[in-house]
């Protein structure tokens, strides 16, 4: 796992990009060659950016964006630090479950900035990307979308809480049918569950969702942080215990042996053979 204590961001390693101007935050994912693959490095980073938004006066609205033909394709697992050891059974499981807590606080830094996050979304949105973007207030896809949670299939838990996101927005039934079966959806099917706000061509995509983030920065800044405030205190209200139970769901699936058979038979492009182990 990376040093998850250091506040810098080494030249060349940025996963995320920070651009501030006209009262609009600008978060960019920057690896478009790996599909913006998310890593532990890219939760360090998120979190650190989101802080800076949080006590900059000048941010009105965050534009959640990413460069490429893809918004996040899900995890990196060529990234280096990937996997978390231990020197028994039990404490790799521990230490599973304070590193899926720690990425769900870094989550949080970003889901509960003060300022509304406007996310612009396109290409593949897997996994890790699809629960980054769950956690915006407002979501706006391109037409060439595609949205999937396809954990279960490699034999973990969704990490992140984007299943209970999606309960949340769309109901019981529609997260567990995208979790249990890992099936990918078009963006005008996320739509129709409101898992996203509008969809418009890919070329417009850029246009739309910063006019969307310029619109709500004109507002009174006081009233539109208390408006998000009030509606996530209703909407979350039971969400900090369910991360919980999501968090230990994630560590013993991420230590078990169908884990390992699920990204072993993914690079062989075979069927897993999950023994429930």
């Amino acid at each position: 796992m990376i040093d998850t204590i250091s506040t810098e961001i080494a030249e060349g390693e940025e996963r995320i990009r920070l651009d501030v101007a006209d009262g609009i935050a600008e978060l960019t994912l920057c690896r478009p060659d790996k599909l913006n693959g998310w890593s532990w490095e890219s939760t360090r980073q998120l979190g650190l950016l989101a802080d800076r938004i949080r006590f900059d006066p000048a941010v009105r609205v965050v534009l959640l964006r990413a460069e490429g033909r893809a918004f996040c394709a899900g995890i990196d697992v060529t990234a280096p630090g990937g996997a978390i050891t231990g020197a028994t059974a039990a404490a790799r499981n521990r230490d599973y479950y304070e590193g899926i807590r720690w990425v769900h606080e870094r989550f949080a830094v970003l889901a509960r900035l003060p300022q509304p996050v406007v996310a612009a979304v396109q290409g593949y949105c897997l996994g890790f990307g699809f629960e980054l973007a769950l956690m915006a207030d407002v979501r706006v896809a391109a037409e060439d979308a595609v949205f999937a949670l396809p954990e279960a299939r490699l034999g973990v838990a969704v990490d992140a809480g984007g299943d209970l996101r999606i309960a949340r927005e769309a109901g019981a039934g529609w997260a567990k049918f995208l979790a249990l079966t890992g099936r990918r959806i078009d963006a005008q099917t996320a739509l129709r569950l409101h898992l996203v706000q509008e969809v418009v061509s890919p070329d417009q995509l850029e246009p739309v969702a910063r006019a969307l983030a310029v619109e709500i920065a004109a507002n009174a800044p006081l009233a539109v942080q208390g408006i998000k405030r009030a509606v996530d205190a209703y909407a979350d209200a039971a969400l900090p215990a369910a991360l919980d139970r999501v968090a230990m769901t994630a560590a013993l699936t991420l230590t078990s042996e169908d884990s390992r058979e699920g990204y072993t038979a993914q690079a062989a492009r075979r069927p897993p053979r999950f023994t429930g182990g």
